[in-house]
């Protein structure tokens, strides 16, 4: 099915950025949103790029409806991008009076898995199809081409599949970043383990620039520079996002402030809000699927808890008033090779980025039996490869490599002769970083809860068995 035309309900930050990217398709939006202000933005947007001719503002989801009508009676399409939780199924409700067999809304919320199934069987007595779609990258991504991971029905897949193709991210080789995954809430399902995966990497990252920073008191541009380094060298952090991203935000400056050069990094507040207040679910869902499923996903929960004791800055003030200020980081003593000691560093990153994706592919694969989603790992890797917060050039072409040989467990990827060579080398690496780390009192949580993980998940040999006398 062509799609020249579609619904947008929610045009926030994600939501007016894929309205632009549809009109530059030639696509036309018709628009709702109760938000003013979303509206008015994204009018002045479009009369900015030359778009008003095909992005419309509907005061109601009547006369949404009825400018989506056709002589010929296609199918109507609609996307969602509100908030996750009871906005689609209020939606849901408005549209409902408008709504014929052979609709399609595609939900590009950050919604749960369950609750995309729940509607999907709420639908379908009225041949009204629901796709659970995530979208990744970013409004940037969204505004230019997201990685999309759309799941549901054979029949609505493959109508919108077209559409999907010509609006994702391309890869290297020109490969649309979407695949049609699976039935039921397979779509939302991967884009939680992807935010889960990336809270896993995001945490270690972090970790890297306050041991540069405060360990061994380099400027924000030399670690701004060691980040581009690890970024462009055909090594480990090859083509990786959120390495790119940092060195970026390490010399991003504010000439209103003169703080640090105008350094932004100097006056941002520690203090990650959004899994706290429940604006942004996904990483709470992935920790917690990794729980009911009995998959042990250390690197991506610690990174979870750490951000949720971010969020509450006055309990953490308290506690360090409580005693007295001593736990302090501090410089890193005794580095006698600097140079080194990155290179390790950099190790010990890659590491923790490996085993948070191996961590999330795990809760992946036995979501995916238990449901019988079937999934094809390859293609959620192919979802992966561009145009979205967890790209990694080399580790994505690392654990293809190991898929496509069938060599694999996919429950145990660890046992991969591959991946366990991987590891072994960085392993030494790893160990001294998190060591140096702990006796300088930097926070590492996600770098030594990879190293437990390894070394554990490698052990026949576990203290459990005191317990279990």
């Amino acid at each position: 099915m062509e799609v020249k035309q579609i619904g947008m309900i929610g045009t926030g930050s994600m939501g007016g950025m894929l309205s632009l990217l549809f009109a530059e398709h030639n696509i036309h939006t018709h628009f709702y949103d109760p938000s003013k202000q979303h509206v008015e933005l994204l009018q002045s947007q479009a009369r900015d790029t030359g778009h008003t001719n095909k992005i419309t503002y509907h005061a109601d989801h009547k006369s949404l409806c009825n400018a989506l009508q056709n002589d010929d009676n296609k199918p109507k399409v609609f996307m969602f991008s509100i908030p996750h939780g009871g906005a689609a199924d209020d939606s849901i409700d408005a549209l409902g009076p408008y709504l014929n067999a052979g609709d399609i809304i595609m939900d590009a919320s950050n919604e749960h898995w369950a609750a995309t199934e729940r509607r999907q069987k709420r639908l379908a007595p009225k041949g009204v199809h629901y796709i659970g779609m995530g979208v990744s990258g970013g409004y940037q991504s969204a505004r230019h081409g997201p990685s999309i991971s759309p799941g549901g029905s054979d029949e609505a897949l493959e109508a919108v599949f077209p559409f999907l193709q010509q609006i994702a991210a391309k890869d290297g080789n020109g490969r649309p970043c979407v695949a049609k995954l699976g039935p039921g809430g397979c779509g939302h399902y991967v884009k939680m383990i992807h935010n889960g995966i990336e809270h896993g990497m995001m945490t270690a990252l972090c970790e890297a620039w306050a041991v540069m920073d405060t360990g061994l008191g380099l400027s924000y541009d030399e670690i701004g520079s060691v980040f581009e380094e690890w970024n462009q060298e055909d090594g480990p952090m090859r083509g990786n996002y959120l390495v790119g991203i940092g060195a970026q935000i390490c010399r991003t400056r504010d000439s209103e402030h003169g703080n640090d050069g105008g350094a932004v990094l100097s006056r941002i507040r520690d203090k990650v809000v959004q899994d706290a207040d429940d604006s942004e679910g996904t990483g709470t869902w992935a920790a917690e699927e990794g729980i009911r499923l009995h998959v042990p996903h250390p690197t991506i929960a610690a990174s979870h808890i750490f951000r949720v004791a971010s969020a509450d800055a006055a309990k953490r003030a308290a506690v360090k008033g409580a005693v007295g200020g001593r736990i302090l980081p501090r410089k890193i003593s005794g580095i006698t090779d600097q140079a080194k000691f990155i290179r390790d560093l950099r190790q010990a990153v890659y590491a923790s980025f490996l085993m948070s994706f191996m961590q999330g592919l795990h809760i992946l694969s036995r979501a995916s039996e238990q449901h019988e989603w079937n999934l094809d790992f390859v293609n959620v890797l192919q979802v992966w490869r561009q145009g979205c917060i967890i790209q990694s050039d080399f580790l994505v072409d690392l654990l293809e490599s190991v898929y496509r040989s069938g060599q694999q467990d996919n429950n145990n990827l660890l046992a991969n002769l591959t991946i366990a060579h991987e590891l072994r080398e960085t392993y030494p690496a790893v160990k001294t970083v998190v060591l140096r780390a702990l006796e300088a009192d930097l926070h590492v949580p996600a770098l030594s809860a990879s190293l437990e993980f390894y070394k554990y998940s490698a052990s026949t040999s576990l203290p459990t068995s005191f317990g279990m006398y």
